[in-house]
């Protein structure tokens, strides 16, 4: 008996040593779930703290840059440059449908808005063809490149211009919802002959989402005409030259790391070379003295002034005559894009292209010699005025020189050149030309004191004939006899 009290004792106390563990376990079990529900509660806390501060900060940015929260705003001016407008039928050259397109990026940074580029820029076919790939030898039998136009993207670096102003093209879909959302809500307004200080301050535009131009029948260049008052000119000339597209320059500068130390001139002849007769039969022309001062000859005489003999020389010209500039390697190491070819080639498609290349050489050159001066410190080889509108004269074709053998004597009927060193016609030193009602008229002497009689003795009959003539007793006089 005191044996079996002694065992179930001993189990009791076994049982409690065993069952000791046991209840701290389960303490601690109870115990346990404390911990993780503040531990959930923390992480809670601080996710609100941060979405918290997250909504502070931007709402605070949001502040900094009030237009990044709002819906954007658009302005839209064509689906190509210049048209609707006058050019809707036509092509202008790369030149004025530059002007055009500055002009309306002005006014959508003027406005804060976001301009609608075109995705296409319409290519002229006079401006078109490769012989400006050209070494100055070749046949001058010129093949077209067969393009009608090209994509906006493929001339210019649409992003780096949205450095400066925002740009889309009008083929995106952010375009495209944009304009059918606006149609919808009825948000957008038709406008025309109105100035940009309206379009900024009067609530009807102010809020309207898209301002179409599109009613002006005007070339877009025309609303940036008053560009002499410098206050309305936010875009420099230079500013869409330096937004060449990446591949164009890329091949630019690797063109000018080749090239090295040089100089540079700009010869635009070709379309600016324009003649039109008047109602008395009378050349004239934009540029009188433009195709004079374009000679090699005289490009010769005129940067020899500023840069010196033995320096490399880049020529960017749209003359076509081969062998025109081949006076200028007497002097100078006359270099051509044609040199390039294996460089331009793969990735020139066209000419817009091909000079958008070429400006970029012209800008990298140690002296730079345009052919009119765009501004008072400009290098030119030509004086005259590069914006001239309807004020057409009657071409010149020689220098004013003393020194000549007799220089050329310019009437209304034509030229009469004495000896000149420069004729109209191209013709040799002592060569006397009278051109008349349109004909042609050479007297070649013996010697040149004949020559010089026979020249004196014509030139005072047209003088005579014409003073005679209706144009003459209107006021047109020729200048008398020497």
């Amino acid at each position: 008996m005191g044996a079996m009290k002694h065992l179930v004792v001993k189990t009791n106390k076994g049982k409690k040593a065993h069952q000791q563990p046991g209840t701290t376990e389960t303490r601690l079990q109870s115990m346990a779930p404390m911990p993780l529900i503040m531990t959930r509660v923390l992480c809670l806390i601080a996710l609100l703290f941060v979405g918290l501060l997250i909504s502070v900060l931007s709402y605070t940015i949001s502040d900094l840059v009030p237009f990044s929260t709002k819906q954007p705003l658009y302005l839209y001016w064509g689906y190509h440059i210049d048209c609707p407008g006058k050019h809707c039928d036509t092509c202008a050259g790369l030149g004025h449908q530059e002007s055009s397109l500055r002009c309306a990026l002005e006014e959508a940074l003027f406005l804060h808005r976001t301009f609608v580029m075109p995705s296409r820029m319409c290519i002229n076919q006079q401006h078109n063809d490769k012989g400006i790939l050209r070494a100055s030898t070749n046949s001058g039998n010129f093949e077209g490149w067969g393009v009608q136009s090209c994509a906006m993207d493929s001339l210019y670096d649409l992003a780096l211009i949205s450095q400066t102003v925002k740009v889309i093209l009008d083929s995106s879909a952010e375009w495209h919802q944009a304009l059918s959302k606006a149609r919808l809500l009825k948000t957008a307004v038709d406008i025309k002959d109105i100035s940009r200080s309206e379009l900024k301050h009067d609530s009807l535009y102010k809020e309207a989402v898209v301002i179409n131009r599109t009613a002006s029948p005007l070339a877009w260049f025309v609303e940036c005409s008053d560009r002499k008052n410098h206050r309305n000119v936010l875009l420099p000339y230079s500013f869409l030259p330096k937004m060449a597209a990446k591949p164009l320059r890329l091949v630019a500068e690797t063109i000018i790391e080749q090239l090295g130390d040089y100089d540079a001139i700009h010869v635009r002849r070709g379309d600016k070379l324009k003649i039109r007769k008047d109602r008395f039969g009378v050349n004239r022309t934009l540029f009188p003295h433009l195709d004079r001062d374009t000679q090699a000859g005289a490009i010769l005489r005129r940067i020899g002034n500023w840069i010196p003999e033995g320096r490399t020389l880049f020529v960017a010209s749209n003359e076509r005559k081969p062998g025109f500039f081949d006076a200028l390697g007497t002097k100078y190491k006359v270099v051509f894009i044609s040199h390039f070819k294996s460089i331009v080639d793969p990735v020139v498609q066209n000419n817009y292209q091909l000079f958008i290349i070429e400006r970029l050489i012209l800008f990298g050159a140690k002296t730079y010699v345009k052919t009119f001066k765009e501004d008072p410190s400009d290098l030119s080889l030509t004086n005259d005025i590069k914006k001239k509108l309807r004020a057409w004269e009657i071409p010149v074709y020689t220098f004013d020189n003393s020194s000549g053998p007799l220089g050329c004597w310019r009437t209304a009927w034509g030229w009469i050149c004495l000896g000149a060193e420069e004729m109209p016609s191209g013709g040799m030193q002592g060569q006397c030309t009278a051109i008349v009602g349109g004909m042609k008229r050479r007297e070649m002497g013996r010697d040149a004191k004949g020559r010089e009689e026979r020249c004196q003795g014509k030139r005072a009959h047209l003088t005579n004939k014409f003073n005679k003539s209706e144009a003459g007793r209107r006021g047109y006089q020729a200048p008398a006899g020497e």
